[in-house]
């Protein structure tokens, strides 16, 4: 996102708070901490701050908790989907103008001023105009009156204030220049131009139907998005985040660079729950770097390594930063099929960083925690069994009895309330405590701020949602598509791998000012069926969801790409780094993840697809689902070594540091295990195991070597 990036004192007073936390075996889950940690983010995402005291604190968190309230009841009552999306930007637009301030402050405590109540009111009056005058406007479909027109063109204004206060500049520009571009087309060069739109036109593409503000990706927010947020405010405000880094540092702590490889696992599991690198970054940050400079981590290198984990934690399933929902949204998939696909990257991206992690530890000499120091493992995890359950519980509905995404996710949350409500109570009684009321209703009252906190965090996604919408009704308006497909032909000269790369660092360049959701709407609308497009003319037959992957990526790799990176911002400030030199250490470790989308193009199989339809390539029940155990078990273990040996490669170490001839053959490796199926056709091999087999012989003829050559040095 884009945001000022410069810390605050009070920031840097939150988080001097944070670090002086006594790092005993395992955090104390206390108010204290859990508040610090808000107050960080909210500032870091430019939010309002109020104290307790504030009848604005408590006006926030009623209108907040009513949007929960009124999700989790559209979601048992079957209700018109124009009315959800209606009230749900309307709930969005309200808290955003009371959250967000028209320019950024330093001072913490905030009163809201009048005019941020007017725009709050203006944008609710033209957000519920849709649901209000629902069955008139269906019925003048074409023939709209000049009083729809208007309220449609002032909302739209509304709303892209609203996106920039949220989400920075970037979003509100691009959108603009689109508007432009759709009213203006007859003046524009004659490669891009059309005919223009009139404002009447506009108002109605963009505002009175369903291709534009209130189309397929409010759609999404509204429908699924919201429930699973929601879901993982609960997990987190019953103390599943604490406990999910607790665990991770139990259990790995006493290994070398131990805190570091705690991160990595602690931002794996907390993605699941989270869909933002910030929080992700904040909430385990806070307890990891320190620790990783404590044992001798330079503290950039520290803070790289959690922005490296926490921007990664959006690749997880089952939320992967809400755009899971829309990808299959936009591609007809079940929801179910887009977390098949996205497993084994995710995870190899992550075994990759652990790998990394290992080796920038061999590098430094570091040596893990004192394993007396450390909680017993089974001890942590017996204490918050209830937290995985919900998890579980939530994939067994989806994978297992193929429940709808909205669905697992209520059942999900309903279990998860039931927890929460019970889990303190049954503590008291097993420690033979006295249940007191406070006991008694503390679970009701985690609930509810489970609940204003879930609202809280769905802002910046419904709104770049809107707004997003906005650019797909554009290229809809426009069919700007078209005319990209022959300038981004014209320009990589028909090569698919100059078109990718062309795509991926229009990715890079529009993610590092736009949150990770609207990026991909955006590229997914303009670049994807570029790429789809392109590739079938160069002979390659893919299915689409490769293509809408690959932008989703590299809008990931964005967040901590400097100069914006935010992730970057908030790791260096608890660091006390450099954050340009944090944003581009990160920046190193994560151009693993880089190679993971043009893998996954070129080779289906690591999106567990193993062909699909010549004739329907984007027609997902003609694909060939991989579902094998064995079968799958290869390729993702194959793919591990392959990004292993990537690692080493561009860490420039192994055993011990590379030779250039061992540092070449490490890149050789990769393609042989990452893209057999490349490497079978142009070496003319009998089969692509055979591909594995000789990428394994080159892995351990390097082992060899490097053992040699640690026998001699031992010798000298």
């Amino acid at each position: 996102m884009a945001h000022e990036i410069s810390l605050s004192q009070r920031e840097e007073e939150l988080l001097h708070n944070l670090e002086d936390q006594e790092h005993r075996k395992h955090i104390p889950e206390s108010e204290e901490v859990h508040a610090n940690e808000e107050e960080l983010i909210a500032d870091l995402e430019g939010q309002r701050s109020f104290d307790k005291t504030n009848w604005e604190f408590w006006l926030i968190g009623v209108v907040a908790f009513l949007w929960s309230a009124y999700q989790l009841y559209v979601a048992v009552v079957p209700t018109n989907g124009a009315f959800v999306r209606s009230v749900h930007l309307t709930f969005a637009l309200i808290l955003c103008f009371m959250m967000y301030p028209m320019y950024k402050s330093r001072i913490l405590k905030y009163k809201i001023p009048w005019h941020a109540f007017a725009f709050a009111i203006i944008g609710a009056v033209g957000s519920l105009y849709v649901y209000y005058d629902y069955t008139g406007l269906s019925m003048r479909a074409g023939a709209y009156l000049g009083r729809d027109v208007v309220i449609g063109l002032v909302t739209m204004v509304i709303l892209l204030e609203a996106a920039r206060r949220a989400l920075g500049m970037a979003l509100s520009i691009i959108a603009i220049c689109f508007l432009i571009y759709d009213y203006f087309g007859q003046y524009m060069p004659d490669l891009i131009a059309h005919k223009g739109a009139s404002l009447t036109k506009l108002s109605a593409q963009m505002y009175l139907t369903t291709e534009g503000i209130f189309g397929v990706p409010l759609g999404v927010s509204a429908g699924f998005v919201f429930l699973f947020v929601l879901f993982g405010a609960l997990l987190e405000r019953a103390g599943a985040g604490d406990y999910f880094i607790n665990m991770a540092y139990a259990a790995l702590g006493k290994y070398r660079g131990g805190p570091a490889k705690a991160s990595v696992a602690a931002s794996g599991l907390t993605g699941i729950i989270s869909g933002s690198s910030i929080a992700n970054t904040v909430t385990t940050g806070t307890f990891t770097i320190p620790l990783m400079k404590r044992l001798g981590f330079p503290a950039h290198k520290a803070a790289a390594v959690e922005v490296a984990a926490s921007t990664n934690g959006q690749l997880m399933p089952p939320i992967m930063g809400a755009a899971a929902f829309i990808i299959a949204e936009f591609l007809g998939l079940a929801y179910t099929d887009v977390v098949m696909a996205a497993f084994i990257p995710a995870f190899v991206s992550y075994f990759a960083l652990f790998y990394i992690v290992h080796l920038e530890s061999l590098k430094l000499g570091l040596e893990g925690e004192d394993p007396s120091k450390l909680a017993r493992v089974w001890d942590i995890f017996k204490q918050g069994i209830h937290y995985i359950i919900p998890i579980f519980f939530l994939i067994y509905t989806l994978i297992v009895l193929k429940e709808s995404a909205q669905s697992a996710a209520l059942s999900a949350i309903q279990f998860m309330m039931l927890i929460m409500v019970t889990q303190k109570p049954i503590g008291a009684i097993l420690r033979k405590e006295k249940l007191t009321k406070r006991i008694l209703l503390e679970g009701f009252e985690d609930i509810a701020i489970g609940m204003v906190n879930g609202a809280k965090n769905m802002v910046p996604i419904a709104i770049a949602t809107g707004v997003a919408g906005m650019v797909v009704g554009s290229v809809t308006l426009t069919g700007i598509g078209q005319v990209l497909i022959e300038v981004i032909e014209e320009l990589s000269g028909g090569y698919i791998l100059a078109i990718l790369l062309f795509t991926g660092i229009i990715s890079l360049i529009l993610g590092m000012g736009l949150p990770t959701t609207a990026n991909y709407i955006i590229m997914a609308s303009l670049t994807a069926p570029i790429i789809i497009s392109l590739a079938g003319d160069s002979g390659f037959l893919i299915p689409t969801i490769a293509a809408h992957l690959f932008v989703f990526y590299f809008g990931i790799l964005a967040d901590d790409t400097p100069p914006v990176g935010i992730a970057a911002y908030a790791a260096a400030g608890i660091a006390k780094s450099d954050p340009i030199k944090t944003g581009i250490q990160g920046f190193a470790y994560d151009i693993r993840t880089a190679i993971l989308p043009f893998a996954f193009f070129f080779n289906n199989k690591l999106l567990l697809i193993d062909g699909v339809d010549a004739n329907e390539p984007d027609n997902p029940a003609l694909w060939q689902w991989i579902t094998n155990p064995a079968e799958i078990a290869l390729i993702f273990g194959m793919a591990v070594i392959g990004m292993f040996a990537f690692s080493s490669a561009t860490q420039s170490y192994f055993m011990i540091r590379t030779t250039i001839v061992e540092r070449l053959a490490f890149f050789a490796i990769v393609p042989f295990m990452l893209v057999p199926n490349i490497a079978q056709e142009w070496l003319n091999l009998p089969h692509e195991y055979v591909s594995y087999i000789i990428g394994i012989g080159i892995y351990l003829a390097i082992y060899l070597s490097q053992k040699a050559r640690m026998k001699n040095l031992s010798l000298a």
